[in-house]
């Protein structure tokens, strides 16, 4: 799954605060993100992440879905 930092995803479970919108704050070997209503932030292994998130419901602002360096500068 290709997650970029801002990106807004949606859990399949909501958080005891009742929302379940998160904003991801962080992209790696693990996925950290905050809480779009009580600001609460989680980090979660990516394997976990993957397993509980239902979708990307917004991309990053400046990002395209699918952007990706090609590696050459020709």
């Amino acid at each position: 799954m290709l997650l970029n930092v801002g990106d807004i995803v949606r859990m399949r479970k909501p958080h005891p605060c009742g929302n379940d919108l998160w904003k991801i704050t962080f992209v790696g070997a693990d996925i950290k993100m905050k809480c779009e209503k009580c600001a609460r932030v989680v980090m979660l292994e990516r394997p976990v992440f993957e397993k509980r998130v239902k979708r990307v419901e917004q991309t990053a602002p400046g990002r395209d879905e699918g952007e990706e360096n090609s590696g050459s500068a020709s």
